[in-house]
């Protein structure tokens, strides 16, 4: 018999998938459920959900350290955030999601992957960019999209066949969260003018709410997040500290109009507190430790890192090229960072690294300074002289014209 895996979130749409595709398509119904450390019900729950909707398998994969070591670390190394701000929280989770849906159908025989994404949203071309990149031979179906399956629909189906899901409880918002941050949009957010309420975040606090400041001090090796304040940690485990920390304080909430990749602008508002600050300590660190041509021609390629991300081109080859060149760059990022923690802010105030490009020396303008300033002169001429000369030649051009 035909089979289809499908990404399972354990939510109303993905649910009433598995018996109306079984209906539509005549095909057994694999669900798979993902762990990126997205909280909410537990994964058992969701399993066990999916089996009584009619699946006749259900798998869910604990993905939570390949997702921080293997998505969420790259993104961090790569100081990523689309149009400067974003993060990348949805668009990281996709196609390590896409990989397990291939490795699911491959091991069950599937030669069909259904995913519940509309046709307004980024994420229905991250799955399928993704899934094609990896398996080209599979086919891919998105019911709501394709066969414009609404709300009201589902719900009808789900109450027809008495699914075990609660159909009457609905957020206003759309919510997508993972370790590495929060997606909250639609409902009263789509008019810009709104301001987000207290009821839109989850991961962080009001950073209005005065607190005595917290300090903490991360520690990296070679671009990787390996202690705070001295206790040795896994990515995970330094994601999650300071989405506690940093969340506490109010860190990482953002409020952004976007450019989608479909064409339009849309209005998100996100909450990333652990990735803000360790992107906020890694930047830092690359100050010190990462020399200034390969710093300025890195934030080149963060820029285009970034943008193939969010594009859903995490399988392109340019992308993995990218990868190599990074992963290189990386080799002196290792030392200490210290943050104080106030006020929706993580402020960077002390560094230190064994492999610093900061002489004390050549920086102080005090006793000690071992800068050769009569250097300087020479220097500066013949930095200048290319732009000197093009003046002279444009002064004579203009005086030649006057005198014409």
């Amino acid at each position: 018999m035909k089979r289809v895996v499908l990404a399972y979130s354990g939510g109303l749409d993905t649910s009433v998938a598995i018996g109306w595709m079984g209906e539509k398509t005549g095909a057994e119904v694999i669900a798979v459920a993902v762990d990126v450390g997205q909280g909410g019900e537990d994964m058992e729950t969701i399993r066990q959900r999916a089996l009584a909707c009619g699946a006749v398998e259900a798998v869910v994969a604990d993905a939570r350290d390949e997702f921080a070591e293997q998505y969420c670390l790259p993104a961090l190394q790569l100081n990523a955030l689309y149009m400067d701000r974003y993060p990348l929280v949805s668009a990281l989770s996709r196609p390590l999601i896409a990989k397990h849906l291939v490795v699911a159908a491959k091991y069950h025989g599937a030669s069909t992957v259904a995913h519940g994404c509309t046709g307004k949203g980024n994420d229905q071309v991250r799955f399928e960019v993704g899934i094609g990149a990896l398996a080209p031979d599979l086919e891919v179906i998105a019911p709501v999209r394709d066969y414009a399956w609404t709300r009201e629909k589902a719900i009808a189906y789900a109450e027809e066949r008495n699914l075990p899901i609660d159909v009457t409880k609905r957020s206003p918002f759309s919510i997508d969260q993972n370790l590495w941050g929060r997606a909250v949009e639609t409902g009263f957010l789509e008019d810009l003018w709104n301001a987000p309420t207290k009821d839109v975040y989850a991961y962080t606090s009001d950073p209005a709410e005065w607190k005595a400041p917290d300090q903490l001090v991360i520690t990296f090796e070679a671009g990787v997040p390996v202690a705070i304040d001295g206790d040795p940690v896994t990515v995970r485990e330094a994601i999650q500290q300071l989405n506690s920390r940093a969340g506490a304080y109010g860190v990482g909430r953002l409020d952004l109009v976007e450019d989608r990749l479909v064409g339009i602008k849309s209005r998100e508002v996100y909450e990333a507190p652990g990735a803000i600050a360790l992107i906020t300590a890694h930047q830092e660190l690359e100050n010190v430790t990462v020399e200034r041509d390969l710093a300025r021609y890195k934030r080149h390629v963060e820029q285009r890192w970034t943008e193939l991300v969010y594009d859903g081109l995490w399988f392109s080859p340019l992308k993995r090229a990218l990868d190599a060149f990074v992963a290189d760059s990386q080799r002196h990022v290792s030392g200490d960072i210290r943050m104080e923690l106030a006020g929706g802010r993580a402020t960077v105030t002390g560094r230190r690294s064994t492999h610093s490009l900061y002489d004390f020396n050549l920086a102080t303008y005090d006793a000690g300074d071992t800068f050769d300033q009569s250097l300087a002169k020479g220097f500066v001429q013949l930095w200048g002289l290319p732009s000197k000369i093009a003046a002279q030649r444009d002064l004579l051009a203009t005086h030649r014209e006057l005198s014409s």
